[in-house]
């Protein structure tokens, strides 16, 4: 089993940075890509961001470009998902996930093998 345990979300304000890590342990795979989603209430997860094995490729949805970033610690087993100028609208639950198919590259879809429990993310105006 591969467990994902993300962590770094709560209450901020509007214009408030957070740093949220997603953390890989148990039998991870050698290997894996890594996706960040996220779900508002009432909305269908999204995914916000995604980051290749080797971290030289990534995705970033166009209505957040230049305000979430995407990276990963492969020695630590860690992806990292930094989000700037928060917005009101950025409340969800924010979620990782990891897929043992490295080689496609970038995975920018629902279908990955392995998902994190979440951490919420409230953005008061």
């Amino acid at each position: 089993q591969v467990q994902l345990v993300e962590s770094g979300g709560g209450l901020v304000q509007a214009g408030d940075s957070l740093s949220l890590s997603c953390v890989a342990s148990g039998r991870t795979p050698d290997r894996y890509a890594v996706g960040w989603f996220r779900q508002a209430p009432g909305k269908e997860r999204e995914i916000v961001a995604a980051i290749s094995w080797r971290g030289d490729n990534t995705y970033v949805r166009d209505s957040v470009k230049g305000r979430f970033f995407i990276s990963r610690d492969n020695a630590k087993n860690t992806a990292y998902l930094v989000i700037n100028s928060l917005k009101p609208e950025d409340t969800a639950v924010y979620f990782c996930a990891a897929d043992q198919r490295w080689w496609l590259g970038l995975i920018i879809e629902d279908g990955y093998s392995y998902w994190g429990q979440g951490t919420q993310v409230t953005v008061s105006s």
